[in-house]
């Protein structure tokens, strides 16, 4: 994606192109058309946390509930070499429940009220198959 994105836009150069998210408030169901950049991801579910829909936050999970479904996330790439904000939570994408190095994905940057250590000792992770 990030190469994609360097293409198209005239001047970027690949080492300066990041990748980063933005959980929206919508469903799979809710979306008719394509982001203008990047993609739709949908079918992510939170392991250890809940989700604030109104907030778009991390929030503590819901007693007996194990796995909570994530709106649709939208990824796109930017042209900078800052450093991500050291107030969100920066969660590992797993494949399946078992959390190995052979499942993990990519990192998702999520918002959050408490700490990202706090979220780092509860273990919290996404998912995209809950089987």
């Amino acid at each position: 994606m990030r190469q994609e994105v360097t293409r198209a836009h005239k001047g970027w150069a690949l080492d300066s192109v990041t990748l980063h998210n933005e959980v929206i408030k919508s469903f799979k169901e809710d979306i008719s058309s394509p982001p203008q950049e990047g993609v739709y991801v949908h079918g992510l579910s939170l392991d250890g946390a809940g989700w604030d829909r109104k907030g778009c936050k991390l929030m503590e999970a819901t007693p007996k509930v194990l796995f909570t479904l994530l709106p649709v996330v939208h990824v796109f790439a930017i042209n900078s070499t800052a450093p991500k904000d050291p107030r969100l939570y920066q969660c590992p994408v797993y494949k399946k429940p078992q959390r190995t190095d052979l499942t993990y994905i990519t990192p998702l940057w999520l918002k959050t009220v408490q700490s990202p250590d706090h979220w780092i000792l509860r273990g919290v992770a996404l998912l995209c198959d809950i089987k």
